[in-house]
């Protein structure tokens, strides 16, 4: 970042003291405080609407008839399922955007039982923290700006995206940056992902996910011995794996995560699939893990294929990429952290920088400022079927009255049209 701009960014971020949009923040805030309850009943009905991968087209309905409620404009589902709607800003028309999000999937897969269940002032089920609080805050926020007559200088996008959980793999918000009608208006991004107030990532865990599929003969497990087999090449594409050196910092990861196959105990199998992901904040720390990780699997085939017999056929692996998120980031001197990061400690929180694998990735690869956050009064135990999130009405409030405080805040801001 240039002088001037680093500059530039320290007079935005002091604008958000002017009397006026205290006053605004104030006033949105009392409202949301004053729809505790209905807030906390609307968590639970969005949490029992089952949203499994690719199955969130009941979640993305309710949403679009709450947007359309609530008053936004130009409410839709786009072709991908995402849920658009904009808040009108002060500004002309056809300006800058700044995109609030959070996504409407789950983890969980379809048949999952979703059922609430509160003990005091904490409410239990699967998704429950990641993300449909987040989506419930989307709704309060908005009523709380309507309440309290808010206006922001930019329009604002509210956005229900899909594709964010693993085999999603960031489809809904790629559709919004690649294809979606606003995608060339987007001058900010917030995503909105867990229960932890506290947080604000500003670096993209990047990752990239193979299945290898390890095919051979395959033959009787006592009279075929000592032909090739396909697991011993999956097996040695494993160790050579763990067997790479990879950075500390910036920390870059991989992990053997599930294998499948086989025909049974007495035979030698024909087909064996692993899948491998690996993460990383630097595209080129990653990039070249990849590289490494094809490489190992080309050398684990041709060692099976040299140790043993290939009388009846050879040892070949089919290699599918079935994830790539891209890596990136937004500075920490960039207005948008600058912003958030005071308006979270304004509401007593010690924030800490973080990185995460989120919707941000894609604009932060973009180069399209971006952070997600937190919102509500705390939880865990996330993508388990036991995860909690706590609903006391103090911190509950707070943690909502910070991100509604953010929102408005950036809303503000003086974005650059593109």
């Amino acid at each position: 970042m240039t002088i001037r701009r680093f500059i530039a960014a320290l007079a935005l971020s002091a604008s958000l003291t002017a009397p006026g949009l205290a006053q605004d923040a104030s006033a949105a805030k009392t409202a949301l405080a004053a729809d505790y309850d209905r807030i906390v009943k609307e968590l639970i009905t969005i949490t029992e609407i089952p949203a499994p991968p690719f199955g969130e087209q009941a979640r993305a309905q309710y949403f679009q008839q709450q947007f359309k409620a609530l008053g936004l404009a130009e409410v839709t589902i786009d072709a991908e399922g995402n849920v658009t709607g904009i808040r009108r800003g002060t500004v002309a028309a056809g300006g800058p955007l700044v995109a609030i999000t959070a996504h409407l999937d789950t983890v969980f897969p379809k048949g999952t039982d979703v059922k609430v269940r509160r003990e005091g002032n904490t409410l239990n089920a699967p998704g429950v923290g990641d993300d449909t609080v987040g989506l419930t805050g989307l709704l309060a926020w908005i009523r709380a700006m309507n309440a309290a007559k808010v206006q922001t200088r930019n329009d604002i996008l509210f956005v229900a995206t899909v594709g964010e959980e693993g085999p999603g793999d960031l489809r809904g918000v790629r559709h919004l940056f690649t294809k979606n009608a606003y995608k060339d208006r987007i001058a900010a991004f917030v995503s909105v992902d867990g229960s932890d107030p506290s947080r604000i990532v500003n670096q993209a865990v990047g990752s990239k996910r193979y299945n290898i599929a390890f095919t051979g003969p395959g033959g009787h497990s006592y009279g075929a011995f000592g032909i090739v087999n396909p697991m011993v090449a999956m097996a040695d594409t494993v160790r050579r794996l763990y067997e790479t050196d990879v950075p500390g910092n910036p920390r870059t990861s991989y992990a053997a995560s599930v294998v499948s196959g086989g025909t049974s105990v007495n035979s030698i199998p024909d087909r064996i699939e692993l899948q491998v992901d690996m993460r990383s904040p630097d595209p080129q720390a990653l990039d070249r893990l990849e590289q490494r990780f094809l490489t190992i699997v080309d050398e684990a085939v041709a060692a099976e294929n040299y140790a043993r017999s290939t009388n009846v056929g050879m040892i070949a692996a089919e290699k599918t990429r079935i994830g790539d998120r891209p890596a990136g980031s937004t500075a920490d001197t960039h207005p948008l952290v600058v912003t958030s990061r005071r308006v979270l400690a304004d509401h007593g929180f010690e924030t800490q920088l973080q990185a995460s694998s989120t919707d941000a990735n894609i604009p932060m690869s973009m180069g399209i400022p971006a952070i997600t956050i937190g919102s509500g009064g705390g939880g865990g135990r996330a993508h388990s079927v036991d995860e909690y999130v706590n609903v006391e009405r103090n911190a509950f409030v707070n943690g909502l009255s910070s991100g509604l405080a953010l929102v408005v805040a950036i809303a503000n801001l003086e974005w650059p049209a593109k």
